[in-house]
């Protein structure tokens, strides 16, 4: 949503519920008190990725490829700012790319070099590929290697070689409605029914429809909560008190809450790992809180 729109929208007191974005400005309610995020911070995933290496590898030697803009350098942030004072010794390498570049195989080489074993590469589109491929043609098995949960789509592995891909780690709070180990779970079982009664058309195997359902049952919550008055005031004061509110999609162990000075909806997530075919869950719910 670009920034001229949330300023008009804030002037006039239009809520802006759920905005599919992560970036760090969106979550901003001293600025813009009508503007609320519906995704995970940008930031908050850069930090689940640092505790992560704090707990599986303290003695890492951190590579980090980001792109040069807003949504690389809120991740960025976000990841520094957990690993804390260890920041500097364990970070040996940092190089950015531009999105207009039409390749990343120099920044891949001069990070290779550096001797790094873990890296964080915070890629958009074209660029996941580049990467997961660039790094098997030169060799180069970091121990850890992560991606942004917005890189992490089948559609940026394939060309680089499901193969390529194996053991990437990325991060969700969201279910993945065709992963088998879903098939019984009651809210994965009303969203198909859903989809059958009204979307029934629809190709299922497109992870935007069990997104949009998603967003779509965290706004009913708020409509629901405000019974009789849907005012603006009263529908942002709903929005910005959420209090441990289960989602049918959201990821067991997970909740959203929200709060006056805190319009954060989804501050946990889970890491999964790219096994060669889908994307599995493993450890413990990991929060920005």
């Amino acid at each position: 949503m670009p920034k001229a729109a949330t300023r008009s929208l804030n002037a006039k007191k239009v809520p802006q519920l759920f905005v599919l974005s992560g970036a760090t400005k969106w979550a901003d309610p001293q600025k813009n008190p009508w503007t609320m995020p519906g995704m995970a911070a940008y930031e908050s995933e850069g930090v689940v990725y640092a505790k992560y290496v704090l707990q599986a590898k303290p003695d890492a030697k951190i590579a980090i490829l980001s792109q040069n803009d807003d949504f690389g350098r809120d991740y960025v942030a976000g990841f520094k700012r957990a690993l804390g004072a260890k920041a500097a010794s364990m970070i040996i390498a940092e190089a950015t790319y531009e999105t207009s570049a039409p390749t990343i195989s120099s920044q891949l080489s001069t990070l290779k070099a550096s001797g790094a074993n873990v890296l964080f590469g915070v890629v958009l589109g074209k660029f996941t590929s580049q990467m997961i491929k660039g790094v098997a043609e030169i060799g180069w098995k970091p121990e850890l290697f992560f991606v942004p949960t917005s890189a992490s789509s089948i559609s940026f592995l394939e060309p680089a070689g499901l193969d390529n891909a194996v053991g990437l780690i990325s991060s969700s709070n969201q279910k993945d409605t065709m992963d088998p180990q879903w098939a019984d779970d009651p809210g994965v079982k009303d969203y198909f029914a859903f989809m059958k009664q009204y979307m029934p058309n629809a190709d299922l195997s497109n992870s935007n429809y069990a997104a949009g359902y998603h967003y779509a049952t965290l706004l009913m919550t708020v409509l629901r909560a405000c019974k009789d008055d849907i005012s603006r005031d009263n529908i942002m004061r709903q929005a910005a008190s959420l209090k441990e509110i289960k989602l049918p999609l959201l990821l067991p162990g997970m909740a959203v809450t929200t709060g006056p000075d805190d319009y954060l909806p989804f501050q946990q997530l889970q890491l999964r790992r790219f096994n060669g075919k889908s994307w599995v869950g493993f450890g413990d719910v990991l929060d920005d809180r």
